[in-house]
């Protein structure tokens, strides 16, 4: 219950938490006005890559906010957002050359949702508007990225304002939704996630189909799950079968997070649209955006004289943009990815190991530094917790009394039911830290599984 005074001016995030106060942070730690010490797992929301307290970003921030802090990209641009665009498109798989700057996740996906429709309209294609995305993904908080998106309990509240897009299960072989093993689907090569997209298209009519958009490897939603290898490839070809335009939400994936420069890079396959964000400043400034096919360039230049029919005031922002430009530098000179494919299979072991010590811990997933681990009431056979248990949530707030942040999530299995953590610490982290690390997250799933048995929760659930 909110307090009847006022205290702060504050609208909070959630009114009935009370929040610790940061004064700063160095490496992969922020300390609070109580000179409390919390080691950042989780680079805040998967974003601080570089972790805290660089002053190299902060002060190529301050040169440009000198020079100039504020063109509008209607009538200016900026010598910076050329550089970035530049190293952004080197990194991005062949003939995505073209970069489209936002200030966050949401809006680089509302805008690549836009510009498929566009894309179809230009050409004749006046019917094509409807999106396919995935059960249990995250694109963003705005109507059309919500809609897009399969995060349930977010969209709940706001269903009436939801445009009328289609969805798929996101592939899960642990916990499949179409009650398949894995192997089975291997030997027969006859995947039920994909024969699922497939037939939604068929149902709606692939004439009505404007894009289908979908996370490399799921973050947020499913704690770091990743599909089966031959997915992409043939949600690939479907996409071209039927004309539909492929967009890779790479917000949470990209710029080296996954041991890749983007995670679409560990399937082979070329999108029509990369989504990006988070990572490519680092966290220091708001900023995202897309990276476009040359074939859909062209054929806004051919069928629209050049013109998006979009824009935000902040696009191209050059102070953002000049974070971004020292950020990508860093992780080039200071060789980021290599740490990353090192120190993410260090991490990635450490958790195997954990889960044989800890009974609560039914899956561990995910790559580079993207990792997850799924909680569950009985580790072996994997029953979830109760929804009313909120166990993630829990476990990471024990986490924060010892010193340590992860990125809680629920909802993994049906939109209500399965609890996971991501460990996604800045890709600068250290094996030693990576040992803190562990230790902590070790208590705290000791002391949450001592808190079950102590209230006789665990045995009758179990």
């Amino acid at each position: 219950m909110v307090n009847e005074q006022i205290e702060d001016y504050v609208f909070h995030r959630d009114f009935s938490k009370t929040y610790p106060i940061i004064t700063h942070g160095k490496g992969i730690y922020l300390y609070d006005e109580n000179g409390k010490r919390y080691m950042d797992a989780c680079s805040g929301a998967v974003a601080a890559n570089l972790g805290h307290g660089v002053e190299e970003i902060a002060e190529a921030m301050a040169f440009q906010a000198k020079k100039a802090a504020f063109v509008h990209t209607m009538r200016f641009e900026t010598e910076v957002l050329f550089q970035l665009a530049e190293k952004i498109a080197k990194l991005a798989p062949q003939s995505l050359k073209k970069v489209y700057f936002t200030c966050g996740g949401s809006e680089a996906n509302e805008s690549a949702i836009k510009l498929a429709r566009q894309y179809h309209k230009n050409a004749g294609r006046n019917d094509k508007h409807i999106v396919i995305g995935r059960w249990q993904s995250y694109h963003g908080n705005t109507f059309g990225s919500l809609s897009a998106g399969g995060d349930i309990k977010r969209r709940q509240t706001y269903t009436p304002n939801l445009l009328n897009f289609n969805h798929v299960h996101s592939p899960n072989c642990a916990r499949c939704p179409y009650q398949r093993e894995k192997e089975d689907c291997e030997y027969k090569q006859n995947w039920s996630c994909v024969r699922d997209f497939e037939s939604v298209i068929t149902e709606i009519g692939p004439d009505n189909i404007s894009a289908f958009i979908a996370e490399p490897i799921v973050g947020s939603q499913l704690g770091a799950v990743s599909p089966p290898e031959v997915y992409f490839k043939e949600i690939r070809k479907i996409c071209d079968k039927y004309n539909i335009v492929l967009i890779v939400d790479e917000v949470m994936t990209g710029f080296g997070r996954t041991g890749k420069d983007f995670g679409i890079q560990h399937f082979g396959i070329v999108p029509d649209i990369i989504t990006f964000g988070k990572g490519v400043s680092a966290g220091y400034a708001p900023l995202a955006g897309m990276i476009v096919h040359d074939r859909i360039v062209d054929s806004l230049i051919e069928n629209s004289k050049g013109k998006f029919v979009h824009g935000f005031t902040y696009s191209g922002h050059p102070v953002s943009v000049a974070a971004g430009l020292s950020a990508l530098t860093i992780y080039e000179r200071e060789g980021i990815l290599k740490n990353v494919q090192v120190v993410g299979d260090y991490l990635k072991q450490q958790l195997f190991a954990l889960k044989k010590r800890c009974p609560i811990i039914f899956d561990v997933r995910g790559e580079g530094l993207l990792l997850g681990i799924e909680l569950a009431i009985d580790g072996e056979r994997g029953t979830p917790f109760p929804e009313e248990f909120h166990a993630s949530e829990r476990i990471n707030s024990i986490a924060m009394d010892l010193g340590a942040v992860f990125y809680p999530g629920s909802g993994s299995i049906n939109g209500y039911l399965g609890d996971h953590l991501l460990i996604s610490p800045p890709l600068t982290v250290t094996t030693g830290e990576i040992d803190e690390m562990v230790s902590i997250l070790e208590n705290s799933l000791k002391i949450y599984f001592e808190e079950l048995k102590e209230e006789e929760t665990y045995e009758i659930t179990k």
